[in-house]
């Protein structure tokens, strides 16, 4: 297995940044979530990324084997606001290919995002996932991620 570094995306990753979107979409919001648009990665993922990495408020990390991008993270800062006083980074989206994974590499893109979160003066860090990606749950717990609220949704 090569081995990967962890760095901040570029404009030539996007291209490789969409098929790792893909891959979550298809693998997680894909299976858990019918009303999110497969499409979106190919249709409004460059665009995104584009737009993310001019972004000061906005990290994009990539996954790169030397070869190719096998990863990404991307989250946001925001706050303070008046009703929460405090900057909260949250991790939007994180993939690692099957291949590159039980190697730490996602390990290593939560610490990358945990020490940006700390470098820009946030209180805090939050993530979501679905209630039933246990394995995701598992992995954002032994993160230190704690619950802090559910989410109920049902159809109008």
């Amino acid at each position: 297995m090569t081995e990967v570094r962890i760095r901040r995306a570029t404009e030539a990753d996007i291209p490789g940044l969409v098929e790792s979107s893909v891959g979550l979409f298809a693998e997680d919001a894909g299976t858990r979530d019918p009303t999110l648009s497969q499409l979106w990665p190919r249709e409004h993922g460059p665009d995104s990324f584009r737009q993310s990495l001019d972004d000061p408020e906005r990290l994009v990390l990539v996954v790169d084997d030397g070869d190719s991008v096998v990863g990404h993270l991307t989250a946001a800062l925001a706050g303070p606001t008046d009703i929460r006083p405090i900057r909260v980074a949250t991790l939007g989206s994180m993939y690692v290919f099957p291949e590159h994974r039980s190697l730490g590499v996602g390990t290593r893109l939560v610490a990358e995002f945990r020490q940006w979160a700390r470098d820009a003066g946030a209180d805090r860090i939050a993530v979501t996932a679905y209630t039933d990606n246990d394995s995701a749950i598992k992995f954002y717990v032994r993160q230190g991620f704690r619950s802090q609220s559910l989410k109920l949704e049902d159809k109008a």
